[in-house]
């Protein structure tokens, strides 16, 4: 079959699909499948600090990580915005990463200008290293390759592997290929929100349902801190994720950044969007905390002569508006 790759987009160049995304998407659901995801940045962080030095930069507990227990973690902005994101884990001397395309140099170089005294070194590893998911758990084959492979509570009930790029293709070959859209489907059909996708420059950790898998509530100071502490304390986010369930009839997906209204209010903006085998379209959304949980919604262009925007979405709540210290996300 032949891929079909994106052309526009944060994941330009990569295969969206390989003539059936339908079908993609059960294979995933079989436990069957491969997804290449090469084009996601990786990077390492080797030195015996590394593991105290992220800890003390970022809003995860880094501090004894075994090796091979993956984690996710974010770096804020003083005011608790979320300025990067990444997700990794430790192979007992080097710290394996990946972020979104496009966004590792940038990691890099706010990594590098913290090092100050401390034993690390942060090298930007995207030309080396290739990441690739599949669903399950490793298999005994890739467990004697030798390989860095990651599982967490964010990694969609699967794992990622750091393939060497030289060995990429033989590695592809081993499972059927599943290209970008199923994937994505899954992600967002899970609820699991992407960095710069699914956020803008106002977002927090606590709207968009991170505090249990890239966040550690107990550990010390970290820029940023005070915002996370406080609105988890007193609960009520400004915004919340959801997860819209689009009108099926409309023969269209929203674009990223798209608005979410309520009659002819705004209250949102969509974030990544997929056709899901089973679910249909769906999209995941920032929405104002105060928008009716039960409220049909509208996304896509604005008709003014209606009143009506393009596509008609119901709400599914993914973190709930009181969420706080007395109220975990939902999901």
């Amino acid at each position: 079959m032949t891929a079909v790759r994106l052309t526009e987009g944060p994941d330009a160049g990569a295969i969206a699909h390989l003539g059936t995304p339908s079908q993609e998407g059960r294979t995933l659901e079989r436990g069957e499948g491969i997804v290449d995801l090469s084009h996601r940045d990786v990077l390492t962080i080797s030195g015996p600090d590394r593991l105290d030095w992220l800890h003390s930069l970022t809003t995860q507990y880094f501090t004894g990580l075994q090796p091979g227990v993956g984690t996710s973690a974010l770096v804020l902005s003083p005011k608790g915005h979320i300025e990067h994101a990444f997700s990794g884990v430790d192979d007992g001397e080097t710290f394996f990463a990946h972020t979104e395309p496009g966004m590792g140099q940038a990691l890099v170089d706010f990594l590098d200008g913290m090092r100050f005294m401390r034993r690390v070194e942060v090298a930007l590893r995207t030309t080396e290293y290739a990441l690739v998911w599949q669903p399950g758990e490793p298999s005994e084959e890739v467990a004697a390759s030798g390989f860095v492979t990651r599982r967490a509570a964010d990694s969609l009930d699967g794992f990622e592997t750091f393939v060497p790029r030289e060995r990429l293709d033989e590695y592809l070959s081993a499972a059927p290929a599943v290209g970008l859209w199923a994937y994505e489907a899954r992600r967002i059909a899970a609820g699991v929100p992407r960095f710069g996708v699914d956020t803008d420059h106002r977002t927090i950790p606590n709207e968009i349902g991170v505090l249990e898998t890239a966040v550690h509530l107990d550990k010390g100071c970290y820029r940023g801190q005070e915002t996370v502490a406080r609105v988890h304390t007193l609960g009520k986010p400004p915004r919340r994720l959801v997860l819209l369930h689009l009108d099926g009839s409309v023969d269209a997906l929203p674009e990223i950044g798209s608005e979410v209204r309520l009659g002819e209010r705004v209250v949102g903006r969509v974030g990544s969007n997929a056709r899901h085998h089973e679910l249909g379209p769906i999209a995941l959304a920032l929405v104002k905390r105060n928008t009716a949980v039960d409220a049909t919604l509208e996304v896509g262009e604005f008709d003014a002569e209606t009143g009506r925007a393009q596509i008609a979405a119901s709400q599914e709540v993914l973190v709930d508006p009181e969420v706080g210290l007395h109220v975990r996300p939902l999901r």
